[in-house]
């Protein structure tokens, strides 16, 4: 079978903004037309929000909390902790729909054909993040908003809320930066469905649901080396109004947040030109 080459046009000029809302529009668009992946991203972590507090809630609470007694006393401090962990994890669920829109619009030659329009290079992919991290915001207020209606109480103040509003952009953006390029990278939109897995298992082998200091020593080894302990741990200390909360977790946080954004960026982008042969 013969290849065929798809490669982009030269371009004179462009309007980079006007086509990254276009391509803005279209992923909004999108998440109407296909309401499942939507919904996927804010039913997900409601699921664990009622599933941990109800169930698990009363005895997980006296380990994460000494001195509180199981039951009632237990769920509630349960939810405390574990509310930052299901934010978190709702970020990353967004990730995977944004995998399985790269990968429905590569094996369909979308990407091959935008490359062909007189539109501004990447702006098919940055619209595309920009789009997930709207939704990731809509469904962070949704999750956050339920916990708060069973009991949630945050410390956080004016200039707490600031950061973690900060620090949740920033890992909405670089987990969507690397969900995109492993997209991109799937040889099918079922492979693009699974391939971000081992970023919603992670949280569970960090600091998400249980302390760390109650693990094994290799085991806890690499859930305080890896990326999403500091980023749980900054997020529960603003929402808990600094408590507990030191300058060099934030320092990790934004750092593997920044880390992993450049290098799904690049990864995205080196993807995005490469030639697809079909």
């Amino acid at each position: 079978m013969t290849a065929i080459t798809v490669t982009a046009p030269a371009r004179a000029g462009g309007k980079p903004l006007a086509d990254v809302r276009t391509m803005f529009r279209r992923n909004l668009l999108r998440a109407v037309r296909y309401p499942g992946l939507t919904l996927f991203v804010v039913v997900g972590p409601l699921v664990m929000l009622l599933l941990f507090v109800y169930i698990f809630g009363g005895a997980f609470g006296a380990g994460v909390a000494p001195g509180v007694a199981p039951g009632a006393e237990g769920r509630a401090a349960y939810l405390t902790y574990i509310t930052p962990s299901l934010l978190v994890l709702t970020v990353v669920g967004a990730g995977q729909s944004i995998a399985i829109s790269a990968a429905m619009d590569a094996a369909g030659g979308i990407m091959a054909r935008f490359k062909t329009m007189a539109i501004s290079p990447g702006s098919a992919l940055s619209g595309q993040v920009l789009g997930t991290v709207v939704q990731s915001i809509a469904a962070l207020v949704l999750v956050l908003g339920a916990a708060v209606a069973i009991g949630y109480r945050p410390q956080a103040d004016a200039v707490d809320w600031l950061a973690l509003l900060g620090v949740l952009l920033l890992l909405a953006v670089a987990i969507s930066w690397l969900c995109v390029a492993l997209g991109l990278n799937a040889r099918s939109v079922e492979t693009a469905s699974n391939a971000p897995l081992i970023l919603l298992l992670l949280p569970f082998l960090g600091s998400g649901f249980v302390p760390v200091e109650t693990m094994p020593g290799p085991v806890r080894w690499f859930a305080e080396h890896q990326p999403f302990t500091p980023i749980i741990d900054t997020v529960r200390g603003l929402l808990a109004g600094g408590v507990g909360l030191d300058g060099a977790t934030v320092a990790k946080a934004v750092v593997w947040c920044v880390l992993i954004g450049v290098a799904g960026y690049l990864w995205a982008r080196s993807l995005y030109r490469r030639e697809r042969r079909v």
